[in-house]
Formats: C-alpha cells, structure tokens, sequence
C-alpha cells in the first residue's frame, strides 16, 4: 500500500502546485496522500488578523479543489483545515474521497501565551474522543492534529477502533524536533502502529521572534524507528505499508492482549 507526505508551506491560491503534486502520486500509484497543518490555510498567527469572510472563502476553495482532485485521481487526501460554521470557526481535518468529504474536529488545541489556538478556535471541549479513520485494503487508518497526539486518551481510542496506521499532520517549530522524535517512536512502539507525521515547512515573522517550520516528515514503524524521512525543504515523501509488519510487532510485545483481557480494549 503507498502513501505520500506533501512537506509543504501554506499554498497560494492558485492550485497549480497542489495538482502537479497528486497527479504525480495518482500516477505513481499512490491512494493515500497527506497534507501537514496550515497548509491550505495560511498560520494561525496570521489567521488571527483576517476577517472570518476571508478565511471562509480561502477553505471554500481548498475544499472544492481538493474534492476535485480526489475524484479525477482517485485518491484519499487528508488534510487540516479550517471550517467556518454560522459564524463560529473551527480547527478540523477533511478526508476528501471520490465519493465525497468528511470533516472531524481537532480534540485538543494549543493553549500557550504565545499560541492560544484554543483561545481563538470554537472547538467543543468534551470527554468524547473524535478523528478520522477508515479502512482501505485490509488496513485501518486513523488522522489526528498534531497536538493530539500528547494525550494518552486518544491513542487509546485509537487502539479500541483497530487502528493500524496513525497520520498525522502537524506544525512544529522552535527547536522541538528531537521531543516529536522521541513521543512518536515511543506511541510506534506501545501501540504497535504505523506512525505517518507531515510537518509543514516555511517561516512566519512576528514583532518577537521568527517561527520556523522545519519539516523532518518520516515514517515511523511498528518497531518505533523511522523508517524514511525528509529533510527542512519542500518535498515529496512516498512510504510503503505493510500490514505483516503491524501483525509482527503485535505478537512480538504483546501490549494489546494485555489491554484485551483487562476490557480495556
């Protein structure tokens, strides 16, 4: 099964680029392709000074576009977005396929004094855990946001739901690269996933300091060790997944038969 990473600062909104990039995967036989954080929307910082009629109208024609390409290539594309709804805005991801699209809300958002997403978004705070996730040729996928993947409530729902790829879209900065490094392969591993993380790329400049995205898109095994892994530019990973190497690391640690004959799972 192949999937792609589109390592990828904010697009303009020309669709150019988007569509060289999936036509490229389609024809490459990829199914599967990711897209990192803020990728069809501009940065939050930056959101936070635009009217909501132009952030609305910037996601509306991400939606149409993406909607298009799944359907003439035949893909499964998912990608954070930004959902404005009778006023309100919220932080989502899209799965967008030939048959149509699905939004699914970010559970938890940033709440730091520097990047207060969960001070500008209108994100229910609830203990219901929700995310995409899917089946596609014996293999089950599940996307979280970035930040989600800090929470030990969402891997565990992930492990209720069968999950055996997690795609994860982020954007990190300021020098965070080895802490992502060492949670992911450390959930790889514990849950004995498939771990797909898209970073985005590019910079913002704000009056205190500048925000640079540094990229470093990888897989990750089962086993917890990257497998592939890009560098900071714009870039296009494609990864291979094998089902008999989820199975593997199952029987060899064993961690969800301790969960299943507890019910936990």
């Amino acid at each position: 099964m192949r999937i792609a990473a589109l390592q990828l600062s904010t697009l303009p909104l020309s669709n150019t680029k988007l569509d060289n990039y999936l036509q490229t995967c389609s024809q490459k036989g990829v199914r599967i392709v990711v897209l990192a954080e803020y990728v069809l929307n501009t940065f939050f910082k930056e959101l936070k000074t635009m009217p909501k009629m132009l952030i609305a109208e910037q996601s509306r024609h991400k939606i149409e576009a993406l909607s298009h390409y799944a359907r003439s290539y035949n893909l499964i594309i998912v990608a954070p977005i930004v959902l404005i709804e009778e006023g309100k805005i919220y932080k989502a991801i899209g799965k967008f396929t030939p048959e149509g699209a699905e939004f699914v809300n970010q559970n938890f958002l940033i709440n730091y004094e520097h990047w207060d997403e969960d001070g500008f978004f209108d994100n229910e705070k609830s203990d219901a855990i929700s995310f995409i996730h899917f089946d596609y040729n014996g293999i089950t996928y599940a996307a979280i946001n970035g930040f989600d993947i800090h929470f030990d409530q969402v891997w565990i729902e992930m492990l209720k739901k069968g999950v055996d790829v997690v795609l994860v879209p982020s954007v990190s900065t300021f020098g965070s690269s080895q802490r992502w490094n060492e949670i992911l392969k450390s959930r790889a591993l514990l849950n004995s996933m498939y771990i797909l993380r898209v970073n985005r790329v590019g910079t913002y400049n704000d009056d205190e300091s500048l925000w640079k995205f540094y990229g470093e898109t990888y897989l990750i095994n089962p086993f917890g060790e990257i497998e592939k892994s890009l560098n900071s530019k714009e870039e296009l990973l494609m990864i291979s997944i094998n089902k008999h190497e989820v199975t593997a690391a199952r029987e060899t640690w064993k961690f969800q038969e301790q969960l299943k004959v507890r019910e936990i799972i």
